[in-house]
């Protein structure tokens, strides 16, 4: 134990999404608004959703089974386990704990980790916790799992569209095909009632959205500044966007994504001296001359001009990782790593080897990371290939998926109002579009104990 363990980083992942979705233009329809509204002021294309008969055990159950048996990783090399969530239906016992019942029947009970919660960054606050721990004095030389799951659910309203669920596993280790670079971050936290649940009766947030926007801009500004920084120190580079073959960015909705890689735009822009500007931007140089980051967020000309200037490098850079937020919409804390996994089957492991990723992780309150992860440069790399080979195949669960109608939508949905912390409670969803080896709820007794069950599967979930 007394190396450093080298290219720590992902070696594998999986990714949960619902079998049931309903269309946003016919969620408009249903909604009495403009059309639009939601699949161009958002985004957004279709929106993933669950029933009574999940919640976020059933969710991290099925994936982290799922990433076992998909990459033939026995129970007993995972020695740490931390779960990322801000889906709580327990105010005492962690989701970690209830995924411990896929370990103990192997004997495995030595598996630290727990969970993190802080909106939509608990699962980078979780892959970060088990970085650290492979690279410290503790690891113990088996693998770590992380694990980002939630359920997006909103009041009736126009944030309900903005809503999702999903779960993703990453399986963490030494000499990854993507690796996290290390010592290029920069993180921002603070106080704010951008987003918050306090209500502890109800699965819906109390949400400023002028606000939340403004938070999340400001955070990626921050963030931004500090990671150049950070690559300045480390190996002597100034840097702009060019630095990266792909951004990625937490994703509350499609729109935002494109509006904040204008906004990284607006940040190289700020950091060019102002006498190559000129030379540099020449048209945005004479019509913003001056501009302030901390009071542009909601200045329309800007942001206008520089989402034309960087059109061409969102349909190139960030716009390959928005096909699981646009049909399965947000997921919470899996958002960011739902957008690395539609980036990374976008391409082909040639187009991906030694690409540099860059990555925006936030979650209301707030916290927020902007870091790096580094693609292998082996084309041939057998972990690169294997995981990519995976998760080309959700292509054909997204079509596998089942559409519902906005009103079968709707009557889940208060189904799920009216059936929160109900015990003893039988859950009401049939499970005959349910995925193989999904895991679902099957009872809540008198004493608030849940209990699960999964779907028939073949060694191989996919097939």
């Amino acid at each position: 134990m007394g190396s450093w363990p080298e290219n720590v980083g992902i070696l594998a992942m999986e990714l949960y999404f619902p079998s049931q979705y309903v269309e946003q233009t016919e969620l408009e329809q249903f909604d009495g608004v403009s059309a639009g509204k939601y699949t161009i002021g958002l985004g957004q294309k279709q929106m993933g959703f669950c029933s009574d008969r999940e919640d976020i055990n059933s969710l991290c159950l099925t994936v982290v089974q799922n990433l076992l048996d998909n990459n033939g990783i026995r129970p007993s090399d995972i020695g740490r386990l931390e779960v990322g969530t801000e889906t709580i239906i327990d105010k005492s016992k962690s989701v970690k704990t209830v995924l411990m019942q896929l370990f103990e029947p192997h004997g495995v009970t030595d598996i630290e980790g727990i969970d993190t919660t802080n909106a939509c960054f608990g699962g980078t606050a979780a892959l970060f916790n088990s970085v650290a721990w492979v690279e410290s004095s503790l690891w113990n030389g088996r693998y770590a799992l992380v694990v980002a799951a939630d359920i997006a659910i909103y009041a009736k309203s126009a944030a309900r569209p903005t809503g999702g669920a999903g779960a993703i596993a990453m399986l963490v280790g030494p000499n990854a095909p993507l690796v996290i670079d290390r010592g290029l971050r920069g993180f921002y936290c603070r106080h704010v009632y951008d987003f918050y649940k306090p209500d502890l009766t109800s699965e819906y947030p109390v949400v400023d959205g002028k606000l939340s926007i403004q938070c999340y801009l400001s955070a990626l500004d921050k963030c931004y500044k500090l990671y150049t920084h950070s690559v300045k120190k480390r190996v002597n580079q100034d840097i702009n966007l060019n630095y990266f073959h792909a951004i990625l960015f937490h994703t509350p909705f499609c729109k935002l994504v494109q509006k904040s890689l204008a906004r990284l735009a607006v940040n190289d822009y700020v950091n060019v001296p102002e006498g190559a500007r000129a030379v540099k931007y020449p048209d945005l140089d004479k019509k913003f001359p001056n501009i302030k980051l901390e009071e542009s967020y909601f200045d329309r000309e800007i942001e206008s001009a520089f989402l034309a200037y960087s059109k061409d490098l969102f349909e190139e850079k960030t716009k390959p990782s928005l096909l699981v937020a646009n049909l399965v919409g947000n997921m919470y804390t899996p958002s960011l790593y739902g957008g690395l996994v539609s980036f990374l089957v976008s391409k082909d492991v040639s187009q991906l080897a030694g690409a540099k990723v860059g990555l925006f992780s936030y979650g209301s309150g707030l916290a927020s990371l902007f870091f790096s992860i580094t693609i292998t440069a082996d084309v041939k790399n057998k972990d690169l290939n294997k995981l990519v080979s995976n998760l080309k195949l959700i292509i054909s669960l997204l079509d596998q998926r089942a559409k519902a109608a906005p009103q079968e939508f709707d009557k889940i949905m208060e189904e799920r109002k009216e059936s929160l912390h109900k015990a003893p409670y039988e859950p009401l969803g049939n499970t005959d579009t349910f995925f193989p080896g999904t895991y679902y709820l099957t009872k809540i007794d008198e004493a608030y104990r849940r209990f699960y069950d999964r779907v028939p599967t073949s060694i191989n979930n996919h097939e």
